[in-house]
């Protein structure tokens, strides 16, 4: 799809706004594909950027980012050779001793990864192992909660970068530890859902190691301008299938290393 500057605003502003409706209303929306294009990426991360100002300009701050579609099959699936990343904000962290209201989300799905936290900025043109390492204060378990405001997750790369990675939310683990410490490649995860075992994998899962993960994210963010920083976190991707999940359902994932994290999501609440 060819844009002219004008059109290209145009079509930002109004797959933004449908997007925002979907989620003021819980009302998920058709794909935005129709307005962007089946593959221009470039304009579906100029809505993903739209999207971030507005919810920054309500107060939202940025505490790091995501990356997706680490995983080949679903590469595959929606037709893509490389991974997406999308932002992460204050109000999508949730802990694991607290009930998360599943009314809150459209359709959530969850994935268990390996998060990172940096000590310095990765900006400039340095991405190599080296720098990588070096910039990692440490890691944790976390689990993500996608979502999708997109109906039935009819979802193309352009779809899911326009909708912020299709985030939601996230919750991250209480065991630090340095990269001197683990491998992240040897990383194993068991995840259950109301006790049955739903989703198992290793970091090899994510790009062949999630440090792999971290470069690409931090390559690609600085190349647009927004490099991550210091003290920001990093979810690296999944380590194995994500699952939906409904209100009521109590979520564990063995991550080793790190151990055991959690999820409840509220019985109260309409999934």
């Amino acid at each position: 799809m060819t844009n002219t500057s004008a059109s290209a605003t145009s079509v930002v502003s109004e797959a933004a706004t449908r997007l925002e409706s979907a989620a003021a209303t819980s009302t998920p929306c058709p794909p935005v594909r129709d307005l962007l294009g089946a593959t221009d990426v470039d304009l579906a991360y100029q809505v993903q950027r739209e999207l971030a100002d507005h919810r920054i300009s309500r107060g939202a701050r940025v505490v790091g980012r995501k990356i997706g579609l680490t995983s080949e099959a679903v590469q595959k699936q929606l037709g893509v050779d490389s991974p997406d990343l999308g932002i992460l904000f204050d109000d999508m962290r949730r802990t694991g001793d607290e009930a998360i209201d599943a009314g809150t989300l459209l359709q959530p799905k969850i994935e268990a990864e390996i998060a990172f936290v940096l000590a310095e900025d990765l900006d400039g043109d340095d991405f190599s192992p080296e720098r990588i390492r070096a910039a990692i204060d440490y890691a944790t378990a976390a689990l993500e909660i996608v979502d999708s405001r997109i109906d039935g997750w009819d979802i193309t790369i352009v779809d899911t970068v326009a909708d912020n990675g299709s985030s939601g939310l996230f919750v991250l683990g209480e065991e630090h530890l340095g990269l001197d410490d683990f491998d992240p490649v040897a990383a194993t995860m068991t995840m259950r859902v109301n006790g049955d075992t739903v989703s198992q994998g290793t970091g090899a899962a994510c790009l062949g190691d999630p440090l792999v993960a971290v470069a690409w994210l931090a390559r690609t963010a600085a190349a647009q301008g927004q490099p991550v920083l210091a003290g920001q976190i990093i979810l690296s991707g999944a380590l194995g299938p994500m699952v939906p999940v409904v209100a009521g359902d109590h979520v564990t994932a063995d991550i080793a290393p790190f151990g055991t994290i959690t999820a409840r999501f509220d019985k109260g609440s309409a999934a």
